[in-house]
């Protein structure tokens, strides 16, 4: 395993993280979802045995069961080599909402202090309204107390408002989105490496969509036939970012990140050139890329909108028409959880705030089921 310098926080990290967010589920007797111990832990710990040392969290993962799942492993490990990263998603004024959720963090990951502990989704907004008024000095508390060791967020904004955050000071370490298909806050990326900000790329398989098997993508650049390689690969190539977080769910994908990661990455000029060319001919597809983050659900109507999203930019991405037809005139299958089709939107706009990328929804909805369905 190939290690980087976090920042300035003096840590160093293996360039291949352990996203807890997609951990196996399994249902109980009383109908709730909880992560499956028996697959998880020990996909958990071969990731650790190959030299993985950074695990990420938050409250809501794996619907509220991922710190506990994340803790049992650690418990079985060893704290101590471990670098732990979970989130607090609160930006409210009940300051005891925001400890409880420590509080609650800590309990859970069975541990008296988190190595990097995020405001979940901190733009320059929540920074300014939220932050500085109040939350940074609960958040610089719970520092003094040794509780946290690191102040850190999690980021969807823009390269202006990057910069900005990492102007002011406050965050140690940045987590954001990067990847082939997302390159936005590239600018943003090398500014905050500079200035001795951390960055760690979380989706860097495109929250799935650069995982699957692909004729388009394959042969890009040779040597490299698997296309979540050379996502990886990607990613780990750009100097200015720590760590890739990926968000493993089985011990295969397990297994061939750690193959990836155990060299160095290194790309050569003329192979980033043909991803940027292949990228700027699905510039459509960027223009609708959506993360998969489910923070527009629930839908009033019940139209499941990354589902839709999800089959639509796979088709666009891989040429994939017929398949995604076949997925979106099928109740859009299990995997999303069914739902309604794009036809079902009332147009009534509850979605779009709330989006972290200001995807235009109601518009793409309408654009995704005409293609589909013609």
């Amino acid at each position: 395993m190939i290690y980087r310098e976090l920042g300035k926080t003096g840590l160093k990290v293996s360039q291949l993280g352990f996203g807890a967010m997609r951990l196996p589920m399994m249902d109980t007797s009383d109908s709730k979802r909880i992560v499956n111990r028996e697959l998880a832990i020990p996909m958990i710990h071969r990731a650790f045995e190959a030299g993985v040392n950074y695990i990420d969290s938050a409250v809501g993962y794996c619907d509220g069961d991922s710190q506990k799942a994340v803790g049992d492993a650690l418990q079985s490990w060893g704290r101590e080599k471990i670098i732990v990263s979970t989130k607090n998603h609160y930006y409210g004024t009940d300051e005891k909402e925001w400890w409880t959720n420590l509080e609650n963090s800590l309990k859970f990951l069975k541990t008296d202090y988190i190595d990097i502990y995020n405001h979940h989704g901190m733009g320059w907004d929540a920074y300014t309204n939220c932050i500085v008024p109040r939350i940074g000095e609960w958040t610089k508390k719970a520092k003094e107390q040794g509780l946290i060791r690191h102040v850190c967020n999690s980021f969807h904004d823009n390269n202006e408002n990057l910069k900005k955050i990492v102007d002011s000071g406050y965050s140690s370490v940045i987590t954001l989105q990067y990847n082939m298909l997302d390159r936005s806050l590239e600018e943003g990326i090398g500014y905050a490496h500079e200035k001795g900000v951390g960055i760690i790329c979380m989706g860097p398989v495109g929250g799935g969509r650069l995982g699957a098997t692909s004729t388009v993508l394959e042969n890009l650049v040779p040597g490299i036939k698997r296309v979540p390689e050379l996502a990886l690969r990607f990613v780990l190539s750009n100097k200015n970012i720590s760590l890739a977080l990926s968000g493993m769910s089985t011990m295969q994908q397990i297994e061939e990140n750690i193959v990836t990661a155990a060299d160095e990455i290194t790309l050569s000029e003329e192979e980033n050139a043909a991803i940027t060319a292949h990228v700027i001919n699905l510039k459509k597809m960027a223009d609708l890329y959506c993360s998969g983050c489910r923070y527009c659900m629930p839908c009033p109507n019940g139209v499941n909108i990354p589902g839709v999203f999800d089959i639509y930019n796979q088709a666009k991405v891989y040429g994939l028409w017929d398949l995604a037809k076949h997925r979106y005139n099928n109740d859009l299958g299990p995997e999303h959880k069914n739902g309604k089709r794009g036809d079902e939107c009332t147009d009534c706009g509850a979605c779009e705030p709330k989006c972290p990328q200001n995807i235009e929804i109601r518009r793409q909805l309408a654009e995704a089921h005409k293609a589909l369905t013609k």
